[in-house]
């Protein structure tokens, strides 16, 4: 991996969607400041998940410091204007502090489809609208007004206020796993998150990656790529309940998506990732913070 990519500094996150209460979520997230996480995610789904826009917007009012963000929403559930409208929102109401994560629908997405009565379509339409989506979304958070005449979606002089604290823009995360999909990201993202098979190896992601190099021309060395652990030090029930595979599994798997033994060992594992396939950004479920936060300690802005 090129020396661009290694000199990445570490950030890790959160990906948080449940709290027993209002104070119970506010507390996990300054939890999650304290120990030095850099972001406070939440999925978009409608399963027992809190609703990610008011949810951030909630812990980004109880925190100071670390950034909320979505992780991701189901673009083809919201307009994309509106969809820039409440992230301008968010990262004014925040002080600049928000981080919008985008996708083009998981395999559970369609479930959710079904509950809202709109059709769940075919892979390749949701990324196309995913990719005239991000269009819209990004001309708006920079402030330019937004004109646009389809194939799927129509504008007609849009634009949001108030305006974004951060610029040019607040920063755009785009998961995904195709080729095609990654490819958008490559082009239109700052952050890449990089999905694939539970059991998928290194090997797998270098594939992934030189997608999005190819894709991403000149700007790929200011890319920040991304990974989401599924398991942290030891095996946890979801891991196996999800992916019928237990830890033993994934490591012997060579899996990139776990990380074991010591904060030492984890740490090590961490800087070879980084080494090999330019990973930087690591994120962990709320389940996870306190095992990994040794990690966070070593690793976090170096």
């Amino acid at each position: 991996m090129t020396e661009e990519l290694v000199s990445h500094p570490f950030r890790f996150g959160v990906v948080a969607a449940q709290a027993s209460s209002g104070d119970d979520w506010a507390a996990q997230a300054r939890r999650a400041e304290e120990l030095g996480y850099s972001t406070w995610l939440t999925p978009d789904t409608l399963g027992p998940t809190l609703a990610p826009l008011p949810a951030l917007a909630a812990a980004a009012a109880a925190t100071g410091s670390i950034r909320v963000g979505t992780f991701v929403l189901a673009n083809d559930f919201r307009n994309p204007v509106l969809v820039a409208r409440e992230s301008a929102t968010l990262d004014f109401l925040s002080k600049g502090r928000f981080e919008l994560g985008l996708g083009a629908g998981r395999p559970g997405s369609a479930d959710d489809a079904r509950k809202l009565g709109i059709p769940f379509e075919g892979g390749g339409a949701r990324v196309g609208r995913l990719a005239e989506s991000l269009g819209i979304i990004s001309a708006l958070l920079r402030g330019e007004t937004a004109t646009a005449s389809g194939p799927h979606y129509a504008a007609r002089e849009a634009d949001v206020f108030p305006p974004p604290v951060q610029q040019p823009r607040p920063p755009i995360l785009v998961a995904g796993s195709g080729r095609r999909l990654l490819s958008t990201a490559a082009r239109e993202a700052d952050i890449v998150a990089l999905g694939a098979g539970p059991d998928a190896t290194e090997q797998t992601l270098l594939e992934k990656i030189g997608w999005v190099r190819q894709a991403a021309g000149d700007r790929f060395a200011n890319l920040e790529l991304n990974l989401n652990l599924l398991a942290v030090g030891e095996a946890h029930p979801t891991v196996t309940a999800r992916f019928g595979l237990d830890l033993d599994d994934l490591v012997r798997a060579g899996s990139p998506f776990v990380v074991v033994g010591t904060p030492d060992q984890m740490c090590e594992q961490l800087v070879r990732r980084r080494e090999l396939l330019g990973v930087s950004y690591v994120t962990v479920s709320q389940w996870f913070v306190e095992p990994f936060a040794p990690v966070v300690e070593r690793l976090a802005g170096r």
